[in-house]
This record gives structure tokens, sequence and C-alpha cells, in this order.
């Protein structure tokens, strides 16, 4: 079970060429990813998407790639005066025209875009790519680690809601046989006293019978019973998997909640309702987590 939530920081130098990769991620429906690569090596954008494809099913990924030419291959820097220039004049009408101090400085003119530009030699993109592959495969094995470490952690509370969740469901099992035997009673008491109060001398046995019958039938929570307990099987199951589960967890943690719903929906009884209430609001909390597995 992994996490969608983790970061991942990957380095790798050759031949004077440095990248350094940052992958951050935390929960999506569907894999999105945000890529930020250096212009120059946005030819190897496809690559770089295909191989975190690979190692990520679904969140939302932002990925900042950085490179280094610590090699004496250096392009030509310069200073584009007439740009510089319009800067000056643009930001000191600005100044007059808003009664403002024009303390403008030349720090802060060349770190204004296109002030100071360069031209650096092109990329040999097949020296390149294993470089930067060797960064992000680094940053996803460091991302790989996070996110397993919190998917431990997320399972184990998940085994534990589970076990919660069962003891309830045990509870309602026990309770449920005693709620038509118990409606019986209270219906023949209600029916005696009645009896006295009119004096009549007897009631139609087979009516009261059919009103037991669908009360029964009515709240019959049996089925439901048995499908919590194959749901809550079936958690355990996929739990165990070496797969992303984020899916699968989401539709049956959808149908816990169902069969939750209904049994409460059913209920005459106070202590059943007690325990339906209390599995609605482990379910929920489940189904938070949910929300952040893979």
């Amino acid at each position: 079970m992994k996490s969608m939530t983790g970061f991942g920081r990957g380095e790798k130098e050759a031949a004077g060429h440095q990248f350094t990769i940052e992958i951050k991620t935390v929960n999506s429906r569907y894999l999105e990813t945000n890529l930020r690569v250096p212009h120059q090596f946005n030819a190897l954008e496809g690559s770089v998407r295909s191989i975190i494809k690979e190692n990520v099913a679904r969140g939302k990924a932002d990925v900042t790639v950085r490179y280094v030419n610590h090699s004496r291959e250096q392009g030509e820097v310069w200073v584009n005066m007439a740009r510089m220039q319009e800067y000056s004049r643009s930001l000191g009408e600005a100044a007059a025209n808003l009664g403002l101090e024009n303390d403008l400085k030349m720090s802060n003119i060349v770190n204004l875009p296109g002030v100071v530009e360069s031209e650096s030699p092109d990329a040999d993109m097949e020296v390149m790519e294993p470089i930067l592959s060797g960064a992000l495969r680094e940053a996803l094995e460091a991302l790989d680690v996070m996110r397993l470490r919190e998917g431990e952690n997320l399972k184990q509370d998940f085994a534990a809601k589970l076990s919660e969740l069962e003891a309830h469901v045990l509870a309602v099992e026990k309770e449920a046989p005693g709620v038509v035997a118990g409606y019986k009673e209270k219906l023949y008491a209600r029916l005696e006293e009645h009896l006295d109060k009119t004096k009549l001398q007897q009631a139609d046995a087979s009516r009261l019978e059919q009103e037991i019958t669908l009360f029964a039938d009515k709240c019959c929570i049996d089925e439901e019973l048995t499908r919590l307990h194959s749901h809550i099987r079936q958690y355990r199951e996929i739990i165990e998997k070496k797969e992303p589960i984020g899916r699968q967890l989401d539709f049956l943690t959808q149908e816990l909640n169902r069969e939750c719903n209904t049994i409460a929906s059913k209920s005459n009884d106070l202590e059943i309702t007690r325990h339906a209430l209390a599995m609605k609001n482990i379910v929920e909390k489940i189904r938070e987590q949910i929300q952040n597995i893979e």
C-alpha cells in the first residue's frame, strides 16, 4: 500500500553536466504531472513523463528539473541595453505618476526578464538523457520510500478500524434475533392491556402473527450483516496487495457505507441503532483516509 503524498530528490552529474530533480506528490483522482524543465531540454519532456507514469499510478506530481553546466563549454552572456533603458524609462514614469520615490537601482533592473541574456551551446540530448533519467529515477526511489512508509501507517490504521467495525457487526448480530421476540412480547402486552380495558374476550391470532411476520421481514438485516462480513474480509485481502488499490478500496468503502445505512434505517432497536451509527462513523473515517491511497 502506498500513500499518494510524498517527496523525493535525486541528483546526477557526468561530464560536467549536473541534474537535480525534486518530486512532490499529493492526492488526486488521476495522475497529473506538472513538469518544470529548462527550455533547452524540452525534447526530453516526453521521456520524463513516461518514466514518472511507470512509477506513479495516480496522484498530482509537481516535478522540478534543475540543470547546471560545470563544463568549460559556457555560452556568452550580455546585457540587453535597449530593454534595460525601456524598463528604466517606464518605471521612472510610473514612479512620477504615482508620486513615489524613484529608487531604481542596477541590481533591480538586471533581475527583470530579458535584461541579462545568454546563449548556451546546444545540448546533446543523447548525452543528457541518461544523466537526467538517472536523477529522475533516484528522486522516484526516494519518493517511493516515503510513500510506502506512509502507506504502511495507513494500512495499520485501516486494520485497527476494520477490527473495530467488525466488533460492532458482531454485536449487532447478537442483538438482532431478540428484536422480533421483543416486538412480539410488547405487542402481546399491549394487546392484553387493550383487551382488559375494552373487556373483549379474544383477539384475532392470525392477524397478530401476520403483523409479527411483516415486522420481522421489515427489520431483517441478515443479508446486510452477511455482506458486511464479506466486505471486511475483502478489505483485509486488498490492503495486502502489492499494486495500486485506491480505486478498489474506494468502491468497497461505498459498499460498507451502504450496508451501514440500510441497517440504521431498518433498525427498530435502540442498541442496534447505536451500533449502526458507530459503524457509519468508522466507515466515514476510513473513507477520508482512502482519498490518500494510490
